[in-house]
């Protein structure tokens, strides 16, 4: 027998508690998995009903500070889940994980990357940052396998020798960057969520994502700004 997936069954048991053994998933593998737990526990599968299926879970994580949250790789423009918890700012939860002044290498890499032009920090800047550290001044070597552990735990990404936010770390951390670097911290303007790695119109500072800018601009013979529509000067991806 079916049961229709209305209040929370195995199947939806089953998609957590995998979804929370990865920390984060890209879309495809989630409708994967979305597709598993019905057939596995004869619940209901609709293959367009993913983000339902989330809902139903994410009614019952209210009560625990939890939440299924959907996102987008500013590397390719894929479609992320990620399970977030609400109860506690990022960075206090990276506390438990992390020392003092790892947690302060990350803070200051953070820095580097959303001050910069686009999004990246390279090794040689961050490394310069581990002998200036407050709560203890860090060896290049040490400061180096740190940011190894950054990248295992999907809170950065390294791409020959440059370091920017993992989506995974964007889609958690997006409200503590967004209030934390009023000035600096935009929004997409085509999908409305955090840009980090981004293009922005001279004219009038607009940014968007380079895979919404590849996007937009796709069927367009002259890109203008969606904003101010005055002529897009950056080089479309």
């Amino acid at each position: 027998t079916i049961v229709m997936a209305a209040h929370m069954t195995d199947a939806h048991r089953r998609f957590l508690q995998v979804l929370m053994s990865h920390g984060i998933m890209e879309g495809s593998e989630a409708r994967k998995l979305h597709r598993c737990s019905c057939e596995i526990h004869q619940v209901y599968y609709a293959h367009d009903k993913l983000d339902d299926f989330i809902s139903t879970i994410n009614s019952h994580l209210q009560p625990l500070f939890m939440q299924i949250r959907k996102g987008m790789s500013e590397g390719d423009g894929k479609a992320h889940y990620a399970l977030v918890n609400l109860a506690e700012t990022e960075i206090t939860k990276m506390a438990s994980d992390y020392t003092e002044n790892e947690l302060e290498l990350f803070r200051k890499t953070m820095d580097l990357i959303i001050l910069s032009e686009n999004g990246f920090a390279s090794s040689t800047d961050i490394l310069n940052l581990a002998d200036q550290l407050k709560t203890k001044k860090m060896k290049k070597k040490e400061a180096e396998q740190v940011l190894k552990v950054f990248v295992e735990d999907k809170w950065l990404s390294e791409r020959n020798g440059e370091y920017t936010l993992h989506t995974r770390c964007i889609i958690e951390m997006e409200q503590y960057i967004l209030s934390n670097y009023q000035d600096v911290a935009r929004k997409c303007n085509i999908c409305h969520s955090l840009a980090i790695q981004s293009q922005v119109c001279e004219s009038c500072g607009t940014g968007m994502h380079l895979p919404c800018v590849r996007k937009y601009f796709r069927a367009q013979t002259e890109p203008r700004c969606p904003q101010c529509n005055d002529f897009w000067s950056c080089d479309i991806p």
